[in-house]
Order: structure tokens, then C-alpha cells, then sequence
């Protein structure tokens, strides 16, 4: 399994610029944490990490990559509105199972056509449409009809394209993705980072650009705290005030992504020590 695990959270377009922004920051200051024994990602998440593991451009690259013009890219909207459904859907459910139900009704109106357009979209994404096979990958996402949560990695059966579709399925803007017959969404809908999968691990850094939880959804800093009482050594990351600001007021919005990378590679540098003190071993 390793010692080391990189986990990448849930954030829309402006989440993949600010973690790449972050990651290459950290590289540029003498904290390169990309060669982790894992990477776990979600939503956003799953792009970078899918990117990285896939060993075909260095973080220099990838880094100009979200600087250059969105093409392709389909502008959508979850803006305050959109997240004041969620928080009202998260005070309805009794616990994370219940919650993903309910998400998952919500992501059924948005199509049910097994997420095949979306899914050409996360394909023109990804560097590579295989698992690695020298690192361990772990994509997550939610079942939308049992609420049940489901990481996928290169033994689960399932292709790496669909698994990263699913957990970019945002509810409530994309329709589920279809996989063997069922229908998933959005690996945030149980958390936004799920950095309880580094659980077993010694060192472990979370880059996590939606820093909150609420109810039944469990905050990035909530579950580094229990990776820490098991005795892991654990860095988290969220966005600052000036990468809040370039985020916006719409994650999704392609127009935000290059500023959002720029506020990443701008901020690394406040968590180089702290992050080459989990990282150092």
C-alpha cells in the first residue's frame, strides 16, 4: 500500500486550475508530493489526479495547460443558488446514504441519457484513458439511486474515463453516468475531499478547494483530524481569500480556471514547510 497518499478534492473547473496551481507551487518551492504511493480523487479531483498518475506531462505542463484557452469546455452554472439547494438537501438527510438518494433524484433531472456527451468531454481531459499501472489511483463516486458510495481504482472492473465521469457527475447540472447498468454522480456528494480513504496511511497531504461540510457531509478537516488521531501526519490545503476571490461566484465557469491556477501557484508557497515536514519521513 505505501506510506504516502495525495488526496484531491471536489471544486468544478476553478478546483482542477487552484489544485494543479497548488501542486506545481509546492514543486517549484521543493515539495513535490505527486509521486504519493495513492492519489485519491474526487469530482475535480479525479481529473488532476488522472492526469498526474498518468506520467505523460510534468507538472510545468500541466500547469500551462489550465492557462490556456477553455476550448471544448461547456459553460455551466453552480453558483450560491445551486449550493443553497445542496445545504437544504444536506439538513433534510438523516446520514450520507439518505443524502446521496436524495442528490441522486435531483441529478436524474438533469438527463438520463447515461452521461454519454459529458463523458466525451472528461475524455478530452485526461492524458490517458488507461489506470496506471506502477501507482495507485482511487476515483470516487455515489450510486444515484442507493446513495451508496463507491471508489473505483484499476481492479474495480470499470474503465477510467467512466470513473471519472461519474465523479464529475454533478447533480443538478449533469446527468448521472451510467456504469454496468447503474447510474452514479459526484464522488463530493459524501464528501468533498473523502480523505477517510488515506486512513492507513502515515503521510498525507489533502488539497481540498471546497473546505466546507455540513450534517452528514463531513468537511476535509474534519476526517484529516481522525487520520490523526490513527497517528498519520496530515497537511490540508484550502483556497485562501484570493483564491476564493478568483474562483468566483460559479465553479464551473471555464473563464475562471486560469485565474484560479494562477491564485494556486501564488498561495503553495505559505504551505511548503508545512507540507515538507508530512512530506519528509
Amino acid at each position: 500500500m505505501g506510506d504516502t497518499a495525495l488526496v484531491l478534492g471536489g471544486g468544478g473547473l476553478t478546483g482542477i486550475g487552484w489544485e494543479i496551481g497548488i501542486l506545481h507551487g509546492l514543486a517549484r518551492a521543493g515539495v513535490d508530493v505527486t509521486g504519493a504511493d495513492t492519489v485519491i480523487g474526487t469530482s475535480a479531483g479525479s481529473v488532476v489526479g488522472a492526469q498526474l498518475v498518468s506520467g505523460l506531462l510534468e507538472l510545468p505542463e500541466l500547469y500551462e495547460r489550465q492557462l490556456a484557452s477553455p476550448d471544448g469546455e461547456i459553460t455551466a452554472n453552480m453558483g450560491p443558488a445551486m449550493l443553497a439547494r445542496y445545504a437544504w438537501t444536506v439538513l433534510r438527510a438523516r446520514d450520507s446514504t439518505a443524502y446521496g438518494i436524495r442528490m441522486g433524484k435531483m441529478a436524474l433531472k438533469s438527463g438520463t441519457d447515461g452521461g454519454a456527451g459529458r463523458r466525451e468531454v472528461i475524455a478530452r481531459r485526461l492524458l490517458s484513458h488507461e489506470w496506471p499501472e506502477q501507482r495507485r489511483l482511487v476515483v470516487t463516486a455515489v450510486d444515484a439511486a442507493t446513495g451508496e458510495f463507491r471508489p473505483f481504482d484499476r481492479d474495480s472492473g470499470v474503465g477510467l474515463v467512466d470513473a471519472v465521469a461519474a465523479s464529475c457527475a454533478v447533480p443538478g447540472v449533469w446527468p448521472p453516468m451510467e456504469i454496468d447498468g447503474r447510474l452514479f454522480i459526484d464522488g463530493g456528494v459524501r464528501s468533498s475531499s473523502n480523505a477517510d480513504l488515506a486512513s492507513g496511511y502515515g503521510r498525507v497531504v489533502v488539497v481540498a478547494p471546497m473546505a466546507i461540510g455540513g450534517g452528514p457531509v463531513p468537511a476535509a478537516r474534519v476526517q484529516a483530524a481522525r487520520l490523526r488521531a490513527e497517528g498519520a501526519r496530515v497537511a490540508v490545503i484550502t483556497p485562501d481569500r484570493a483564491a476564493r476571490k478568483a474562483f468566483g461566484r460559479n465553479v464551473l465557469d471555464p473563464a475562471r480556471r486560469a485565474p484560479a491556477a494562477r491564485a494556486g501557484l501564488a498561495q503553495a508557497a505559505a504551505h511548503a514547510d508545512e507540507v515538507a515536514a508530512v512530506w519528509s519521513g
